[in-house]
């Protein structure tokens, strides 16, 4: 346990050096939206488009892979909607609960930690991860904030999905990735080492805007924030275990990367989206920085389980 959470401090300490930079004014919010943005669009994009085109798709959709992350994912889902509805709050603030609950921060942190961690096989997993956050869940709860307000499910609603899709950099890196990895064609050298030293940018990049972004957050709204921060950090790693390794006949491997992606704290474009929408910021903003702190010691004690339960030996 103290070998893997040495093995993942420098990961945190990268998010508190960026949070210490940002806290201090030295990194002011401008400098951080720009280094995101070259984060976003540049380098993790390049890592996850050289991941995947080095992958086949066989390698990274498997259907029982599938069911079990979204049989846990919905399974807290419910849970965390149930609640926020009892609490009498509206369909957006319990959508926006909801996605708090299951959706970490596995582009930005995930991707970097576990494949360095887990080793380069973890990348299908992850990716897998990554691919269902964005697809099933940026798209669920755009419809249902939308089509609360409507009042009803239009073909706009479902225009703004598709076009958010099309427009993520990271559904688009994957995408192309994997239909070049099917023509069975080798990334060119050259381009090849382009694309792993730009890719190389983006877990010290991801992590410095992950803390800097943190430094802006406040911790207002602490009862339904540690709530939150609880369903992400226990509940649905839990949840996404029971389906792993009792419900499903997902490989042993696989469902370690599965567990430790969802063990991951709340991710930022949760934020973005509940700003844009306007619907409970401050809550939000403080699950991520809670979740974030508390991970430190949370993801530790998860991948060193998962770990020793794949029989994996931690790089």
């Amino acid at each position: 346990m103290v070998e893997i959470f040495l093995k993942t401090l420098p990961f945190f300490a990268l998010i508190g050096l960026g949070f210490q930079a940002g806290r201090s004014g030295f990194f002011t919010p401008e400098a951080t939206a720009y280094l995101t943005k070259f984060v976003f669009y540049f380098a993790l994009s390049a890592m996850l488009f050289r991941f995947a085109a080095n992958l086949s798709l066989a390698e990274i959709f498997n259907w029982w892979f599938v069911a079990a992350y979204l049989w846990g994912c919905f399974t807290v889902y419910l849970i965390a909607t149930a609640v926020a509805l009892f609490r009498r709050r509206g369909i957006e603030e319990a959508a926006v609960e909801a996605q708090c609950a299951v959706i970490g921060n596995t582009g930005f942190l995930g991707v970097p930690m576990l494949v360095v961690l887990l080793g380069p096989a973890a990348a299908g997993p992850v990716l897998m991860v990554l691919a269902l956050d964005l697809v099933v869940f940026s798209s669920l709860i755009v419809i249902l904030i939308t089509g609360s307000r409507d009042g009803r499910m239009s073909l706009g609603v479902l225009k703004t999905v598709g076009l958010g899709l099309v427009k993520n950099p990271m559904i688009v890196s994957i995408t192309l990735g994997l239909l070049w990895s099917s023509t069975g064609w080798a990334v060119p050298g050259p381009v090849n080492e382009f694309l792993a030293i730009l890719g190389a940018a983006a877990t010290p990049g991801a992590l410095f805007a992950i803390g800097a972004s943190l430094a802006g957050k406040s911790a207002e709204r602490m009862t339904v924030a540690g709530w939150l921060t609880f369903c992400k950090l226990v509940l649905h790693p839990a949840a996404v275990a029971l389906a792993a390794l009792v419900l499903f006949p997902v490989p042993v491997f696989d469902a370690a990367v599965m567990i430790a992606a969802a063990s991951l704290p709340v991710a930022g474009n949760v934020y973005i989206l509940a700003q844009h929408y306007g619907v409970a910021p401050h809550r939000v903003s403080a699950s991520i920085l809670i979740s974030t702190a508390i991970s430190i010691v949370t993801v530790s004690v998860v991948i060193a389980w998962v770990a020793g339960l794949a029989g994996i030996a931690p790089g």
